[in-house]
């Protein structure tokens, strides 16, 4: 039951090249920094990535992308990496681009084992081509497969040694649902507690879809963009 891992080097150590990685967070905002440091790292590569967004240039999974570590994008937002453009542009990386809502429910339904759903979303546009297509209630929809991944990365703000945890405003997007859709999910937690010390009534993810935890450090926490009011 005792989940805990010295440190990210050690919990990613069997992540092979050509893998499928799911990796959490919303923009920059609990994005698990210190695993996708060891990836960058351990210069494996053929990456797939699951993930939201493609972080900026030279910060989250734009580092992977700099060493030419990934070479295809699952993913939603990515407006704010001008190298992710270049590598698109170019053909050099192959992107698929998912509504948000669609790519939060297809992580959803691979971690409670349902392996499809229909959605309004997308119908009548690119991201339909070549998939099935049905009325409900007077309004067309497409039939989205799920989504899982070899190794789920993901950020918490408290976890205990069995892998219950705790994710912290905005935060919570992505990384529970992608925390449940890995066949082995690996978290970095900023506050490692002793069990019992969670309320149980607050805990977003249970320790069962947890294989592996350990409390990171050094968190930069970067805004992706800052806005403030004119002097």
């Amino acid at each position: 039951m005792n989940k805990i891992v010295a440190n990210a080097a050690e919990a990613i150590r069997d992540i092979q090249s050509g893998m499928t990685i799911m990796v959490g967070g919303f923009g920059l905002c609990g994005i698990p920094e210190n695993c996708i440091q060891a990836l960058v790292n351990s210069k494996i590569n053929n990456l797939t990535c699951i993930s939201n967004n493609a972080g900026v240039d030279d910060f989250g999974l734009g580092l992977l992308l700099q060493n030419r570590q990934i070479k295809k994008m699952i993913s939603s937002y990515v407006g704010e990496n001008a190298e992710f453009e270049r590598q698109m542009l170019s053909g050099e990386l192959e992107v698929d681009l998912i509504p948000q809502g669609s790519l939060a429910e297809r992580c959803r339904a691979g971690g409670a084992g349902i392996p499809a759903f229909y959605t309004p979303a997308g119908y009548g546009t690119e991201i339909a081509e070549g998939k099935e297509s049905r009325m409900y209630n007077g309004k067309p929809h497409i039939l989205e497969s799920a989504l899982t991944a070899d190794f789920a990365l993901v950020k918490a703000w408290k976890g205990d040694r069995y892998g219950n945890l705790i994710y912290k405003g905005t935060a919570l997007n992505f990384n529970h649902v992608m925390a449940m859709a890995g066949k082995i999910t690996i978290v970095e937690v900023e506050e490692l507690v002793e069990p019992g010390d969670l309320d149980p009534n607050f805990i977003h993810t249970p320790g069962v879809f947890v294989q592996r935890i350990f409390q990171g450090s050094n968190y930069e926490k970067r805004i992706e963009q800052r806005t403030v009011r004119k002097r």
